[in-house]
């Protein structure tokens, strides 16, 4: 045996000891079993491929806690004053545990008194936003997780130095892989004008992370203290302009009342984390008194490093909740076994479950992934449909005339297990009708998917959707 022989050799052994070592770590890692498996069998069948995208991808090494108990007290100590100082007569009997819930996993605070205005446009929300913006006199905080260098981006970041220029605070997170097109100078601008501008979770190779790293999801703005907004819009064309084969489908609101406590309070938790300074001053959170509705909000936000699913784990109880109906829309429907589980029984208990998804997506290993689980929804009694006008991005819940959300979270893996999302869950009748009814009108817009005619498409359909639902787990 030759010296190049005994090298082929011990490179293939250790080659071989890399892979089965890697396997028995992500086995003792304790994951969600279904996202160890995917990865084993990426090990297996592509070892080469595999081992490079676990060595960047698939590593928990962000498990640390980002803020220490200590100043996470001092942060929720004038929201919790804001919250004592209410009375709180007026919560559901039927939501106890899920409010209950949320307190316990994520501090989110139950505020009543918000005014609720729903947005379903690009047009009509970025114009609030920017009337919002306009009459900030302290502080403007924004967050999201694109924000754009063209018409859009450059008329609110105009906005914004102008603000800054009176005197207002402005603070903006990007997020890092989001914004990876946007040039430097864009958000120079920005810093140059005195408004602080901060990116979330810098990485190296941005072009090969934006599906597997942990990415802040968040679209959240808070002006003066008093006024929010959340939902699935970010600040680019496209939300306003659609494509050229459909519009732009989305859900946002505003919240004006003490909920904005809750929304400020997830901001500087992001603050803290990209710039190390804990901002707990009172002209953040300004008295405010109840607005003319009476909304019952908690801000609730979720994340990877943290030991629940905050947002995963409330669905799934709002789901087992539902009495009479329960109605999602989302992008990307890629569930968890959980969520899963729930949403079948709760049909099989003659809960009138609906599920809506886009019939043409903007990213067609998701949309795969997303068509293989919806047999599975349908034998339960699920109804499904597919939204035809466009691309639907509208991230909605709502159930039972009293309970609804929006925000940033999709009913898929990476929203639930690796995404930094923030939704607000909401219990009031007027308002869970207001969005039920969009629903309903978006379901006029759609084709319902009947199982009979499901399980005729082509075999190939099956094929890749089937394929591509091993790998669902990481998307």
């Amino acid at each position: 045996m030759d010296t190049l022989q005994l090298i082929g050799i011990i490179l293939r052994f250790v080659y071989l000891a890399a892979i089965v070592s890697t396997i028995v770590v992500i086995i003792l890692d304790n994951r969600n079993p279904v996202k160890t498996m995917a990865w084993v069998l990426i090990l297996m069948f592509l070892p080469f491929v595999g081992l490079v995208f676990y060595i960047f991808f698939g590593r928990s090494t962000r498990k640390e806690r980002i803020i220490e108990r200590k100043s996470y007290d001092r942060l929720l100590k004038k929201p919790m004053a804001a919250y004592q100082a209410q009375e709180l007569s007026e919560v559901p009997y039927d939501y106890e545990g899920l409010i209950r819930f949320f307190w316990n996993t994520n501090q989110a605070f139950p505020f009543k008194g918000n005014d609720v205005t729903t947005y379903t446009e690009g047009y009509s929300m970025l114009q609030a936003l920017m009337r919002e913006i306009k009459k900030a006199r302290h502080h403007i905080h924004l967050e999201f997780y694109i924000f754009k260098d063209d018409s859009v981006g450059r008329l609110l970041r105009d906005l914004l130095i102008d603000k800054a220029h009176e005197g207002v605070e402005v603070r903006l997170i990007y997020d890092d892989v989001g914004c990876w097109r946007v040039p430097n100078n864009f958000f120079e601008e920005m810093r140059d004008a005195g408004i602080e501008v901060r990116s979330f979770l810098k990485v190296r190779f941005p072009l090969f992370t934006s599906q597997v790293n942990f990415r802040n999801h968040r679209k959240i703005v808070v002006i003066d203290g008093k006024v929010g907004f959340i939902g699935g819009m970010n600040i680019a064309e496209r939300y306003l302009k659609g494509f050229s084969w459909g519009t732009w489908r989305d859900t946002h609101i505003k919240l004006r009342g003490r909920a904005a406590h809750g929304l400020q309070t997830a901001f500087l938790l992001d603050w803290f984390f990209v710039d190390q300074t804990l901002i707990t001053s009172s002209s953040y959170f300004p008295r405010i008194e109840n607005g003319s509705d009476h909304n019952l909000t908690q801000i609730v936000t979720s994340d990877p490093v943290g030991p629940w699913k905050e947002i995963m784990q409330g669905i799934t109880t709002a789901i087992t909740n539902a009495k009479k109906y329960f109605y999602i829309q989302t992008p990307y429907f890629l569930p968890t076994d959980t969520l899963s589980i729930a949403l079948q029984s709760a049909a099989l208990s003659g809960v009138d479950v609906r599920i809506m998804i886009p019939e043409r997506a903007d990213t067609r290993i998701t949309h795969w992934g997303s068509r293989s689980y919806l047999k599975d929804m349908m034998l339960a009694g699920v109804k499904i449909y597919f939204y035809q006008k466009g691309f639907l991005h509208s991230k909605l819940l709502v159930s039972d005339d009293m309970l609804s959300s929006v925000g940033s979270t999709n009913i898929d893996f990476r929203s639930f297990e690796h995404n930094f999302e923030v939704n607000a869950f909401i219990y009031n009748a007027n308002t869970a009708k207001q969005l039920k009814e969009l629903f309903l009108q978006d379901q006029k817009e759609s084709q319902q998917i009947l199982l009979k005619k499901w399980k005729k498409r082509p075999l190939y359909q099956k094929a890749i959707e089937s394929i591509v639902r091993i790998i669902a787990p990481l998307l």
